[in-house]
This record gives structure tokens, C-alpha cells and sequence, in this order.
């Protein structure tokens, strides 16, 4: 496995996998995650950032970086894996679902049994995508991760 988060820059074209979600004010579920798949062949793009300013000033300009970078990397990854958390709703997360449930990547859809707007999730995903399994714990998920890498 091959990890890159905000804003690392990555070069290479191996198989790789977005990881969508919340960010704040909820468990660090990336990690989780991310220890699941440390032996697979994939690269993983984490959002979550180890360190963003609190400055208000270069909160702003690092907020914009961050936009940026996800757009980019969200683009470029071959798939996108959503984790909702009960924790928070998530309105970056759900846009971004919504966005790309309008394409053909493949997308791999985790959300909490408590997350507030499960039902919302789950059905205009079986409008849009009803091909797509959503999955209630990281393990489930990790599990069609696992699947779609090839092992």
C-alpha cells in the first residue's frame, strides 16, 4: 500500500482508492481503514490532514488548498470509498457522493447504522447506483475494498 494524504502530490498511475467521508468532529476512521488495507496493492488518498493551521488567516488559504487537492484527487482515483459517520452529517461528503454517483467509478458506500441521514443515502443511491451494496461497519466495507483490489 502506498499512502498520500492532503496535499502530497502523487505521480504514479497504480490502482487507487479515494477515501471519502467525515473528517471533523468524528473518529479517525481513515486510520482504521487504512490499517485494514496496509497490505493490499493499492494507493489510498486520505484527506484528513495530520496537521491544518488554526490561524483564521492561514486557516483560509489552507482551506482553499485542501479543496483543490480533493477535487484533484477524487478525480484521479480510480475509486472512491464514503465512510459516514454518526458523529456529523458530512455535507462535503454527501455532496461529493451525489457528485460522483453520477458517473461510472466505482464507488464503495459505508455509513453508520446511527448517521442521521442514513435513509437519505440509501435511497438515492438505489435511484442512482442500484447496483451499489452499502454496508453498515468499516469491516463490511474493507471487506469490498478488499474485493474490488483483487485479494
Amino acid at each position: 500500500m502506498k499512502y498520500i494524504e492532503a496535499l502530497e502530490v502523487y505521480k504514479g498511475d497504480e490502482k487507487s482508492l479515494f477515501l471519502a467521508g467525515g473528517i471533523k468532529n468524528c473518529p479517525n476512521w481513515q486510520k482504521e481503514l487504512v490499517d485494514l488495507l496496509k497490505n493490499k496493492k493499492i494507493v489510498l488518498f486520505n484527506p484528513l490532514r495530520k496537521k491544518f493551521p488554526d490561524d483564521p488567516k492561514a486557516m483560509e488559504k489552507a482551506t482553499k488548498e485542501q479543496i483543490i487537492w480533493e477535487h484533484e484527487y477524487l478525480g484521479r482515483a480510480d475509486a472512491i470509498s464514503f465512510w459516514f459517520p454518526k458523529e456529523t452529517v458530512c455535507p462535503i461528503a454527501l455532496y461529493e457522493l451525489g457528485s460522483w454517483s453520477m458517473t461510472n467509478k466505482p464507488l464503495f458506500i459505508g455509513v453508520h447504522p446511527e448517521y442521521s441521514r442514513k435513509q437519505d443515502i440509501e435511497i438515492q443511491t438505489k435511484l442512482i447506483r442500484p447496483n451499489i451494496k452499502i454496508v453498515y461497519d468499516l469491516k463490511s466495507l474493507y471487506n469490498q475494498i478488499k474485493k474490488w483490489i483483487g485479494g
